[in-house]
């Protein structure tokens, strides 16, 4: 009887330190397993935090905003259906994608299509052509209907006359579903791949469009950069002297080997207190479980993201301080 009452007592210590393990470690690789501890974090705050965050569950008071370059999204990758599942699963991830690499021009409805094939409800504002080069891109954002609607009057590329940009950046406002039209969270997005050998000069040139949109004359406080800059904070240059500017990503890689920051969400601080102090970079290769090569197939980058709140101050019942740019449906 003693023995039985020893040999339950081990096995309730052996679930419970399983359970225990688990909780508090994780267990990497097949061939070559390492155990390492399970970060007590799932979001990041500006300037820094915890890299490769979770997504946070759907929540209808927030709205969660990506950026992604889809390296060369065209006919090629189009044509591979495990890639584009896995790209689909990734923006149905969010309420709304700001997408850079976009080659051709029938791909976004094919994509929102398949996007939508789960019973989702998902729409697209694409820019026109721009580069100065045969291999030309469309800005791209798509959002979630249901959670976002958006002012497609408002919607325009800037006039680069000086010629300062490789691709000159797009622009569009938004506004929040769910709370009333007064007290919303709307805002405006810029959205920006800058071109490599140039992304010294195009920074620069960027802080004079984020003033240009911010003091546009519609009232629109609430101004949010994101794209592929090609460059880490520290060479930000003038965008980075703008009042109050911050930044979602600090100090972790954004593309897929692992080894640059490229990608990054800005805005200013003092401005856009709706956002919630979770963002981060999300790793494909962790969530759809995928080889380093089967990654590089949907793109050389992966997707930064940041959470606002749907509310407009960051709170139920404030008043929206702004123009009515989207007009109420």
């Amino acid at each position: 009887m003693r023995r039985r009452h020893v040999s339950v007592a081990l096995l309730t210590a052996l679930i419970y330190g399983g359970y225990w393990f688990l909780q508090h470690f994780q267990l990497n690789g097949l061939d070559k397993v390492s155990v390492k501890p399970r970060s007590q974090a799932t979001t990041t705050t500006a300037h820094g935090g915890d890299s490769y965050a979770s997504v946070p569950a759907t929540n209808a008071d927030t709205i969660r905003m990506a950026s992604f370059n889809i390296q060369v999204f065209g006919h090629t990758k189009v044509n591979k259906p495990e890639v584009m599942q896995v790209l689909a699963e990734i923006v149905r991830k969010f309420d709304l994608v700001a997408i850079q690499e976009v080659r051709t021009d029938d791909v976004v409805p094919r994509f929102v299509e398949l996007i939508n094939s789960t019973g989702r409800h998902y729409d697209s504002l694409v820019g026109p052509r721009v580069g100065r080069t045969n291999d030309k891109e469309l800005y791209t954002f798509i959002f979630d209907t249901q959670s976002l609607e958006v002012d497609r009057s408002s919607a325009y590329t800037i006039d680069d006359r000086d010629n300062l940009f490789q691709r000159p950046p797009m622009v569009a406002s938004f506004r929040a579903r769910g709370p009333p039209p007064e007290q919303a969270f709307t805002f405006t997005l810029i959205d920006i791949h800058t071109e490599p050998a140039e992304a010294e000069s195009e920074l620069n040139a960027l802080a004079q469009v984020y003033r240009a949109v911010r003091n546009d004359g519609h009232g629109e406080d609430d101004i949010i950069l994101m794209g592929d800059l090609n460059a880490d904070e520290k060479k930000f240059g003038l965008l980075k002297q703008i009042p109050n500017i911050s930044w979602v990503i600090s100090g972790v890689p954004t593309n897929t080997r692992g080894t640059k920051t490229y990608d990054n969400i800005i805005f200013d601080r003092t401005a856009t207190v709706e956002f919630t102090g979770h963002a981060g970079v999300f790793d494909v290769m962790r969530e759809f479980n995928l080889t380093l090569n089967q990654a590089l197939e949907v793109s050389d980058h992966f997707p930064i993201w940041a959470e606002f709140s749907a509310y407009e101050g960051g709170a139920r019942g404030r008043l929206a301080e702004k123009s009515q740019a989207v007009p109420a449906r």
